[in-house]
Formats: C-alpha cells, structure tokens, sequence
C-alpha cells in the first residue's frame, strides 16, 4: 500500500499537475499571508486560521487532482496488485497536501513566533492545519472520477461540496459541517481563544473526517 501511495504521489508530481496548487499556494503566500499581522499576537493567531481555511478548497481540489490522475487501465491494473487501492489514494493525496499546507504554514508560523504568539498557540495552528488538510483530502476523494465519472459533473460536486462545508456550519446543522467557522472565529478572537477551542475543533474534524472517509472507502471499493 504504501509503494503504490508513493507510485500515485510520483505520478502526481510527474504529470506537472502539482504546478496548479503550487501556483495558489503562491498567490495565497504573496497577496495574502506576507503583509504580516505587524508583531500583534492577536493578529497572527487569526493568520493561523485564515491559513487553514484558504488552503480548505485547494486541499480538495488536490485530492482530487492526483486520484485522478491515474489512468482507468492503470487503475484497474494496481486494483488487482493491491486490495487497498482506495486507502492508497488517501494517503497519497494527504501526502501531498501535508506538503502545500507546509508552504503556506512556515510564513504565519514565523510571524506568530514573531509576534509573541506562544508555542502552544503555534501547535493549535498545525494540528488545526493537519485535521483540516485531512478533511479535504476525504471531500475531494468523493469527487474523484473512481466516484464521479464524468468531469464537468465532478468539477460541479467539488465546488457544491466546498460550500456545503462553509454554508452548513452557519446554521443549526453545523455539526454535519466541517467546524470551519468556528475555527476561524476562535483565532480571530486570539492566541487563549484557539488554544482553548481547538480540543473541541479537533474533535469535530476527526469524527467528520472518519464517517467521510469511511464512507468513501466503501463507496470505493463497490465499484470496479
């Protein structure tokens, strides 16, 4: 399973689709993240989550980049090598979006370092980054074409699927929501606010992203 993790990721990387998120990533870096919270705690705290929350929609749309990156022959083929295919493809895809959530992390992780933040308030922000890469990862595999077939359709599902994480955690059904949110609210509020509120955040995103996952791996492995 994990040579084939690795087989995808290379593949990913090979095929210059990786270039596309990097480009965002980029961008995010530049416009956004470099004009710095000016050494205020509270400031670089929000950074943290602001972080977190813009790469929420890159992260899926690199999930389902690099599973779609396989050709159908060749998906079939490493099928019938390894049983695990599925669970393969989630870690390949949260490999690398580990990897662009560490690009983006390393500017607001200095700034809030910086600024006086704390270490604790640092590790809120990478355990926030780590859960949320996690359920992006699980959202953008369910849009993958292993799912979805057909692209416009799937393209369609990735932006619908996005905003429902947003748009739910509004209202009374936001524990069927990704707690984005309230993650933000709580870094916006400063360093004690995160720290304090990320047990809870965590807690949210692990159980979303376990009954996801879990649901995408046997919708998975239904079909050829």
């Amino acid at each position: 399973m994990i040579a084939l993790a690795r087989f995808q990721l290379a593949g990913y990387v090979r095929s210059l689709r990786v270039l596309q998120p990097l480009l965002v990533v980029l961008l995010i870096l530049s416009l956004v993240l470099l004009q710095g919270p000016g050494g205020n705690a509270r400031l670089a705290a929000g950074t943290l989550g602001d972080a977190a929350a813009f790469m929420f929609p890159v992260w899926a749309w690199t999930a389902r980049a690099l599973l779609d990156t396989q050709p159908d022959e060749q998906r079939s083929l490493t099928a019938l090598a390894v049983r695990p295919r599925a669970v393969a493809g989630l870690l390949a895809a949260y490999t690398a979006n580990i990897g662009l959530g560490a690009l983006v992390l390393a500017v607001p992780v200095v700034q809030a370092l910086s600024a006086g933040s704390g270490a604790g308030v640092v590790l809120a922000g990478l355990g926030l980054t780590l859960l949320a890469a996690l359920a992006a990862t699980v959202l953008g595999a369910w849009t993958s074409r292993a799912i979805i077939p057909h692209g416009g359709v799937s393209l369609l599902a990735l932006v619908g699927g996005v905003a429902a994480a947003l748009l739910l955690s509004l209202g009374p059904l936001s524990w069927l929501a990704v707690p984005m949110v309230g993650w933000l609210r709580a870094a916006h509020d400063g360093p004690s606010a995160l720290i304090g509120a990320f047990p809870g955040i965590a807690l949210h995103l692990v159980l979303w992203s376990a009954a996801v996952g879990a649901a995408y791996l046997a919708a998975a492995r239904s079909r050829p």
